[in-house]
């Protein structure tokens, strides 16, 4: 099993920054990829952005330019910087970590972390 602890969501100003954090512990070395979602009060949970374990990112398009995620693997913790925040990026935000143990794949989630961007 692999267990995901997300922390430094909290409240922004528009157009401020904030970094949020994943701890991973467990099978880290079972990790493929990692990623990060968010879910706004009546939305669905949508992808933001995600790393593999080459370090290749993926991002949504409303969020290129502005958050940048990346991992410490000496650390087994992912990060997502946020700059240029604005009130839609609002959000819990979890963190998302896709294993594969002999061919059998398996994801993890974390229980989130709250962003609130003011307006």
């Amino acid at each position: 099993q692999v267990h995901l602890v997300e922390s430094g969501g909290g409240l922004v100003q528009s157009g401020g920054s904030l970094t949020v954090s994943c701890l991973a512990s467990g099978l880290i070395f079972s990790i493929k990829s990692m990623a990060w979602y968010r879910q706004a009060p009546g939305k669905e949970r949508e992808l933001v952005a995600s790393i593999t374990t080459s370090g290749n990112t993926n991002y949504a398009d409303s969020v290129k330019g502005r958050f940048t995620i990346s991992r410490d693997n000496a650390e087994d913790t992912l990060f997502l910087q946020m700059n240029s925040l604005k009130p839609e990026d609002s959000a819990v935000y979890y963190c998302n970590a896709e294993t594969v143990v002999a061919t059998k794949e398996r994801d993890y989630w974390g229980r989130g972390t709250q962003v609130t961007v003011s307006s």
